[in-house]
């Protein structure tokens, strides 16, 4: 699997609604894409759940690279620089997944950031970010990224209150693609 995210920075006095609209209008177009385990079309909104900004931040889970490699160059991404202009891609590869059908009930998404610390073993260290990263009673997803030697944490929550004593980012899911 691989995870891909590219995450579009607004004006903060931004309509939003033209992005709820972008995404009522065109999220069904991922709808069975090739190679999608499911997309998440997310944003932020400045003095909402504490973001500071404005955002489109759609994320992804592929089941390989194949299907990302199609999104990217036989046009579908064309879309994103012609909207938005160029962007940065984020990549990570999965290191946990405890998603299941139930993802479709969440309402919002919360990320956690954290960095993998230079050490003499990286061997049990899916258990040991299993014990680090915040307890919530949520369905979840941990990517790393080793170019940067940093990971996220995305929890998939029905309820905001689950995650308000946390730092983090909370993202509206305005659509789930699968």
């Amino acid at each position: 699997m691989i995870a891909s995210q590219y995450k579009i920075i607004l004006p903060s006095d931004y309509n939003m609604d033209i992005i709820r609209k972008r995404v009522r209008d065109n999220g069904y177009k991922t709808d069975g894409f090739y190679g999608l385990k499911f997309k998440l079309y997310l944003i932020t909104e400045k003095g909402i759940n504490n973001n500071l900004q404005n955002s489109y931040s759609p994320l992804y889970l592929w089941k390989d690279c194949e299907g990302l490699n199609k999104f990217l160059f036989e046009g579908f991404y064309d879309n994103i620089i012609t909207s938005f202009g160029w962007q940065n891609v984020n990549i990570g590869v999965p290191l946990i997944d405890t998603t299941t059908h139930r993802i479709k009930d969440a309402k919002f998404l919360f990320e956690v950031t954290g960095e993998i610390a230079p050490q003499k073993s990286l061997n049990n260290f899916k258990n040991t970010i299993k014990d680090t990263i915040p307890k919530i009673d949520a369905e979840y997803v941990v990517v790393y990224n080793p170019d940067k030697w940093k990971y996220h944490v995305f929890y998939f929550i029905d309820d905001i209150e689950k995650v308000k004593a946390e730092q983090g980012v909370i993202y509206t899911i305005l659509y789930l693609s699968q």
